[in-house]
């Protein structure tokens, strides 16, 4: 084995790690791909003699990458809730290392009105164990300013409210959204849509109710054959193709009595793997 293969063998061990700490930052599995894909050109132009732990440096490379692909967001784009790659998954085993349904919306909404570096503090100490002071070096600030970076966003995320858990309640948003969809209703999509809605497909996430509404507004004609199902255990709607099998299922959270979080999966493989039960 060459020393390159040995190499990449070293990397790829480290890459599930890698990708989750890149998606929980950034937010969308496409552009966490790419930020580790920059992680292995930086590691493959280095001296690993210079490197005494692979997986602290790696995740050091990340954190930076990821804080600068932040920084030079002026906006969060708007992104079609529809694409060719393959999504984060609903349920499975791969859902903890992915998602952050751990602490339910708030990982998903409460981060993106983070700054930056409050971010990244967040992201690698209290979900991946980095110590401040390698957190420090990556933000350009003392442990404690680093310290102080998670704690403040510690506070916002545990200050986020939790699912509403009332079945009848969440059949009753489901309804509306469908009904609004079915029509094309703008207007009735932003009423049940929360203001800072995020919609995560596989080219990435969409937030807030106006750029989301677009999206399902679009998809009408899919909406009047769709069914409401449980999918994976959580509200939301699938459409069934003409064998009965589900071609597209979404999946929501509902916080205060509007959709928080949409899920929309359309992978054929991650679909048969999904739970889903039709609920008439």
């Amino acid at each position: 084995m060459s020393d390159t293969d040995f190499l990449a063998e070293c990397f790829e061990a480290h890459r599930p790690r890698l990708r989750a700490v890149a998606y929980r930052m950034l937010g969308s599995l496409a552009e966490a791909e790419d930020a580790v894909q920059e992680a292995w050109f930086r590691l493959s132009r280095s001296d690993v003699r210079d490197i005494g732990n692979l997986g602290g440096w790696l995740t050091t490379v990340v954190g930076r990458v990821c804080l600068d692909m932040l920084r030079s967001r002026t906006s969060r784009r708007e992104q079609p809730l529809e694409s060719d790659r393959q999504p984060p998954p609903v349920a499975g085993p791969e859902q903890d290392a992915l998602l952050a349904d751990s602490v339910g919306v708030a990982l998903l909404v409460v981060l993106r009105t983070l700054t930056p570096a409050e971010r990244l503090a967040f992201v690698l100490h209290d979900l991946f164990g980095v110590p401040f002071e390698e957190i420090a070096v990556i933000v350009d600030r003392t442990p404690a300013a680093a310290r102080q970076l998670a704690s403040r966003a510690r506070r916002r995320v545990r200050g986020a409210e939790a699912p509403d858990a009332d079945p009848e309640r969440q059949r009753e948003v489901v309804d509306a959204f469908l009904a609004a969809a079915r029509d094309g209703d703008f207007d009735g999509l932003l009423k049940v849509l929360d203001p800072d809605v995020v919609a995560r497909a596989a080219g990435g996430v969409s937030t807030g109710a106006q750029a989301v509404a677009r999206g399902a507004a679009s998809f009408a004609h899919l909406a009047r054959i769709a069914e409401r199902a449980l999918v994976g255990g959580t509200p939301g709607v699938v459409v069934l193709g003409p064998t009965g099998r589900p071609e597209r299922a979404l999946a929501f959270t509902v916080v205060r009595d509007r959709i928080a979080v949409i899920d929309v999966v359309t992978d054929p493989e991650r679909l048969a793997a999904l739970d889903i039960v039709l609920t008439p």
